[in-house]
């Protein structure tokens, strides 16, 4: 048998096989399939699957409006509590969130298709150009958004329904943070990142300054002496590292940077892959790097996870989806060392793992995974500079449950913020809601007193 070659490098594949490989993971429903899944919606009183949304979308009133016809008004429905909504309904962990709640698994073990649903209608209204909202008269308010990622952006579009000017600033060279740079690739096809983008900033009174990083190009201190008030929508920058020899060595590299490259690549085919990769890391980040690494023409892609199955951040839809791209997954396994040959990877050293009273220990047993390439996703850290003395929890700005953080004028939301997550759906609901407190303390300050007789 012919010995195939080690390494890394790109184009693999065919361009028609990397055309099948990143398609569409769930193609929008037609007009028959929607009204078949709506008709399978009990329009619950008191629905549990709008608990379960972070954005508490009226869940039975859009798909009772996708029932009877009415897609762009089902669109409006979501759109009212999510305007990222198309976005969510790609990317959203839904078996986790509204469709676990569906009443429908007591009886049948399968929901409502909710997520796939949502797409059908916000997809309809994008393509249609629909635009719901009109600015109400300016209030002559000025606020700055830091940050152009789903918390931000949910910021600036309600700030701006209200009629306030908004500026946001972003470091990266396009809108959309996560959305845009974070994402697997076959979740969102077509640029419609961009597209969302574009949505969004037509209600008007929105400007976006790209390639301003606050605490490089301008503090928060610069920002309040010129704005009514700031919210602060950063991401996750930094990348924790291994801690481990060798993490240094070409082709050990940043599940995220991987991702962000290949959603930015024109060509699939430009991106290096290895042929023996291993994936550190039991997030959705890990997922979607090892998935996409597969679809590369990886041909030998393993996670290794320190924990079990059941600790994995991932979802067990997206546990299964990788195993279904031949993805190897391995459980109870630690780095212990990257081996080197020729001055590159060659290999990893892996120690077993297990709890023992409740603690995660070594059982002192090793093994080697033989690899030419390695993604980190063992998790993101929060870093900026130029914050001043706002006051931090566990690594993240400090807010209340309206968003504001310990220097008055200034909110916060997203991942940034002490209890985030890592969800484009949670982002959203923290930008709206500070949003309205924005705007309930510009009004307040902005009233003339009322005298006491």
């Amino acid at each position: 048998m012919e010995r195939l070659e080690t390494g890394i490098r790109a184009g693999r594949l065919s361009s028609a096989e990397y055309e099948a490989n990143f398609s569409d993971l769930h193609p929008r429903l037609d007009n028959h399939e929607a009204l078949v899944a709506a008709d399978r919606c009990y329009f619950c009183y008191d629905a549990p699957c709008m608990t379960a949304c972070p954005t508490s979308i009226d869940i039975p009133l859009f798909i009772r409006q996708i029932s009877t016809g009415n897609p762009l008004g089902s669109a409006k429905t979501i759109f009212d509590q999510n305007i990222l909504g198309g976005m969510c309904a790609r990317v959203c962990p839904t078996e986790e969130l509204c469709e676990q709640a569906c009443v429908r698994n007591t009886a049948e073990e399968r929901p409502v298709e909710i997520g796939r649903l949502q797409r059908y209608a916000t997809d309809a209204a994008m393509a249609a150009g629909k635009q719901f909202y009109r600015r109400a008269e300016p209030t002559g308010k000025k606020i700055a958004v830091v940050g152009a990622g789903p918390a931000g952006l949910a910021a600036a579009h309600r700030l701006a329904v209200k009629g306030n000017e908004v500026v946001i600033y972003d470091a990266r060279p396009k809108s959309g943070g996560l959305n845009e740079y974070g994402i697997a690739t076959y979740k969102t096809v077509d640029d419609f990142a961009q597209k969302e983008v574009d949505y969004v900033l037509s209600i008007g009174g929105i400007e976006v300054k790209h390639g301003e990083q606050l605490g490089r190009d301008f503090s928060l201190a610069d920002l309040q002496s010129r704005y009514d008030a700031v919210f602060l929508g950063l991401g996750l920058a930094g990348v924790n590292a291994l801690r481990v020899d060798n993490e240094n060595l070409p082709g050990v590299v940043d599940a995220v940077d991987f991702i962000a490259a290949l959603r930015q690549a024109g060509n699939k085919g430009d991106i290096a892959i290895g042929r023996r990769v291993v994936v550190l890391g039991g997030g959705m980040t890990a997922i979607d790097a090892a998935v996409q690494a597969k679809l590369l023409g990886a041909e030998e892609v393993t996670i290794c996870y320190r924990r079990g199955k059941e600790h994995m951040n991932a979802s067990e839809f997206e546990q299964d989806l990788a195993t279904s791209k031949g993805v190897i997954i391995r459980h109870w396994l630690a780095p212990k060392s990257i081996i080197s040959q020729d001055g590159k990877v060659a290999a990893i050293e892996v120690e077993y793992t297990a709890l023992v009273d409740g603690r995660l220990t070594s059982t002192g047993e090793t093994g080697v995974i033989a690899a030419d390439q390695i993604f980190k996703a063992i998790g993101q850290t929060f870093e900026a500079s130029g914050l001043g003395a706002l006051r931090m929890e566990s690594g993240r700005i400090a807010v209340d449950a309206e968003g504001r953080t310990s220097i008055e004028g200034v909110w916060a939301g997203g991942d940034c913020v002490f209890g985030g997550e890592d969800l484009t759906v949670s982002a959203v609901a923290h930008g709206r809601d500070a949003a309205e407190s924005i705007h309930r303390a510009l009004t307040a300050a902005a009233a003339p007193a009322v005298a006491v007789a």
